[in-house]
């Protein structure tokens, strides 16, 4: 079953940070709009729902795609193609490495440059933009390059987007979302992650601690500086793990070479040993 918002859950990829209060990714970024997210951004394709606030600097290498009423508390460079809908406030330069496509009543408070083409118009919403072309090749009986622009705007079929949900909160205190999270390997982040259950990788540092309704899983040698709680699922915490808060959730597991300075309070059943793996796919 499809949900009416593509981005359905907060995804971080391997090797994200956090780096002097700037979100820094080697692929692309995906936000889902009326989100707030209170970093600079660093990535390689950016695209933004309608209203999503930026609380820095923009750094772009492919294309920036930001629709109606978005805010960056900063400025935006983008190496290639940007894209700003109706009433989209940059509060700094606005600098583009390619075409500029904007729209009406967009505010650029130190005003722009761009090497290629300048339009002052409308850019369509971009999710809107994205079905109508699909839909358009489909119907001239173009499927295989509607297939070929879908791989390309995924780049890899195996690479994986940060992705953001509609309606979420990113800081450097918190990172609020009302859908699932799974956070890679090797990724070094600050903030409390809340979210319906939460995944995290191998290798993560988390400045924060981890609260969820449903289950969570903490993955080998990750290390979370703060508590990890669930109100209503499973605990699981992976070998060489270290946790420096409580842990606490209904069923939970923990591998006998983690390590958990807190204490542990399980409302069900509580397991120690080298069982701790995690869940499958």
């Amino acid at each position: 079953m499809f949900g009416r918002d593509p981005i359905d859950r907060l995804a971080i990829p391997d090797g994200t940070t956090v780096e002097e209060h700037d979100l820094v990714t080697d692929g692309d970024v995906l936000v889902g709009g009326q989100s707030t997210v209170e970093f600079g951004v660093r990535g390689q394709d950016l695209i933004a729902g309608e209203r999503v606030h930026f609380g820095g600097d923009i750094e772009i290498e492919g294309d920036c795609r930001l629709d109606m009423w978005c805010s960056v508390d900063g400025n935006a460079l983008v190496g290639a193609d940007a894209y700003l809908g109706e009433r989209v406030h940059v509060d700094g330069r606005l600098v583009v490495g390619g075409d500029l496509d904007i729209g009406d009543d967009v505010q650029i408070d130190e005003g722009f440059e761009a090497s290629g083409w300048i339009v002052i118009r409308n850019p369509m919403p971009t999710i809107t933009f994205f079905v109508v072309y699909l839909t358009h090749l489909l119907r001239i009986g173009e499927e295989e390059e509607a297939e070929e622009l879908v791989e390309e705007l995924a780049h890899e079929p195996d690479a994986v987007p940060l992705q953001i949900p509609r309606g979420s909160r990113v800081s450097d205190e918190t990172w609020q979302v009302s859908a699932p999270a799974t956070i890679g390997d090797d990724c070094r982040l600050h903030g409390n992650i809340r979210a319906h259950d939460i995944e995290v990788g191998e290798g993560t540092n988390l400045f924060g601690s981890l609260r969820a309704r449903d289950d969570i899983v903490v993955g080998s040698g990750t290390k979370v500086h703060g508590d990890v709680t669930s109100r209503g699922g499973d605990v699981t915490v992976e070998d060489e793990a270290l946790i420096l808060g409580d842990v606490v959730g209904e069923d939970i597991t923990i591998h006998q070479d983690a390590n958990v300075d807190g204490t542990i309070r399980a409302r069900g059943a509580m397991r120690l040993g080298r069982q701790a793996q995690r869940r499958p796919e």
